[in-house]
């Protein structure tokens, strides 16, 4: 029987991973981590979230997603008179302000990485990252083992197709049995769950990760979310982001 950590991480991306074409206005990949205790997740998170559904749009059934909030897509098309997509744009942020989560992300500009012309996927490189740095952080509160028994942590992540879901699980177990820094064994399990599962940490991650892609192109921008994200950012004892919440490559 496994012995389950008392955290759950949610993983999403924003831009594509490929490097076959590279698009000049968003060149970048964008993974981000949330990493959540179940306690807050089920007691505070899940709620705020569910209430804001219920208040907007009478039903909890809608699936937050940054692209489509953005663009006014589908159910969010009834937000298309600026003040009531602004009230629900400014109670999205203040729910992602009072989440008890640490943020984990890395941001890769494709341009770089394919000069660099060593053939390396940008969201292995991500994952990697960010699993090394959300083991670190677990280990220093105890949730990596208890009484020399490992502590399973599982990682849930959107799927994307068959093709891409089987690569992301390889390149997940492969990190975990010990293609990482410390070259040791990550107590991680994957789960990858379909968009329609409405999985509101799964929300959380989607909307976390493009402001933090838009304040790395564009850093002088206005970028409210950003604000609030970046205070969610794991960081040193001497507050640095840079290499601990936040990784850019190259």
């Amino acid at each position: 029987m496994l012995d389950f950590s008392d955290y759950i991480v949610f993983v999403d991306e924003s831009g594509d991973h490929g490097m076959a074409s590279i698009d000049p206005a968003y060149p970048l990949f964008v993974l981000s981590c949330c990493l959540i205790s179940k306690r807050d997740y089920m007691q505070s998170i899940v709620p705020a979230m569910q209430r804001l559904k219920f208040d907007t749009f009478g039903h909890d059934s809608v699936i937050l997603h940054e692209r489509d909030i953005r663009r006014d897509i589908g159910p969010f098309s009834a937000l298309r008179p600026r003040e009531r997509k602004q009230a629900f744009i400014e109670a999205l942020t203040d729910i992602l302000a009072a989440a008890p989560m640490t943020v984990f992300a890395a941001v890769i500009d494709k341009r770089r990485l394919l000069d660099r012309n060593k053939n390396e996927n940008p969201y292995e490189v991500s994952l990697r990252f960010c699993l090394e740095r959300i083991c670190y952080k677990l280990t220093k509160q105890g949730q990596v083992a208890h009484d020399r028994r490992p502590l399973t942590t599982h990682v849930l992540c959107e799927a994307r197709g068959r093709n891409e879901d089987s690569e992301l699980e390889l390149a997940f177990r492969r990190i975990c049995d010990g293609d990482n820094y410390g070259k040791t064994k990550i107590p991680f399990e994957p789960v990858i769950c379909d968009k329609k599962s409405n999985s509101i940490g799964l929300q959380l991650a989607d909307l976390v990760a493009r402001p933090i892609g838009m304040h790395t192109l564009k850093p002088e921008q206005a970028n409210r979310a950003w604000d609030v994200i970046q205070e969610k950012l794991d960081r040193n004892a001497r507050g640095q982001v840079h290499g601990y919440g936040l990784k850019c490559f190259p």
